[in-house]
């Protein structure tokens, strides 16, 4: 808009006979400051501008348009998991005692959207983590093509969330605030495999891929009693 704004006034001063610094824009024309009545309407130089061309200075450009593009800085949420997982040895289910987040998207404009992006990225970090795989055939078929086959958590699934904030306002923004949405979904992944491995740390099991399912854990829970490494 203000670049907008000066291509208006410059075309303006040229039809006006005036300095661009001494006009200004109002009530849909451009106007010579102090001087109401020398003005000239937005609808005059648009028309000027792009069918009576041979009214404009020689070289220019016909046309009251303006470009530009906004390369803003970066910002991005910061945020710490943390998360006590049980694993059932017998089934190799993967539950959750407890599982805290304390996020910092700078000010924040409305905490309960705040809120329900974090519970929402945590979520599907633990759906990565434990659920979501798209599986293929030897020949290259999808088999993982419905949600019979493709598992994401549901509410069950899901632990109560324990959330913490941080306000560190941004230096980048007008509002101090930040991003909001990654610090919930990037870290639950590395969380959750964390805690597992953690669970197993006694039987030398680290997994390593994702998700970890409970036929991964049951397969390395096996080969542990097979080297008869005690539960």
């Amino acid at each position: 808009s203000l670049l907008l704004a000066d291509r208006l006034k410059h075309l303006g001063s040229h039809l006006l006979e005036a300095a661009p610094e001494d006009l200004e824009l109002r009530d849909g024309a451009v106007v010579v400051r102090g001087s109401p009545e020398q003005s000239v309407s937005f609808k005059d130089i648009g028309r000027i501008a792009y069918l009576e061309v041979h009214r404009l200075p020689a070289g220019e450009e016909p046309g009251v348009e303006a470009r530009a593009v906004f390369d803003p800085p970066g910002t991005f949420s910061n945020a710490t998991h943390g998360c006590i997982v049980e694993i059932d040895p017998d089934t190799g289910a993967v539950g959750f005692d407890r599982y805290v987040v304390v996020e910092d998207c700078g000010v924040m404009i409305n905490p309960m959207v705040v809120e329900g992006q974090v519970r929402g990225g945590v979520a599907q970090g633990i759906a990565a983590a434990l659920y979501e795989q798209v599986v293929y055939s030897d020949d290259g078929q999808p088999l993982t093509t419905s949600l019979m086959d493709y598992l994401v958590p549901t509410a069950s699934e899901i632990p109560q969330v324990e959330i913490f904030h941080l306000e560190t306002p941004s230096e980048h923004s007008e509002t101090g605030a930040k991003g909001m949405g990654e610090g919930g979904t990037m870290g639950a992944p590395a969380c959750v495999a964390s805690a597992v491995n953690d669970a197993l740390a006694h039987l030398d099991i680290e997994l390593d891929s994702l998700p970890i399912t409970p036929e991964q854990v049951l397969v390395a829970i096996k080969r542990a009693r097979t080297q008869r490494k005690p539960l």
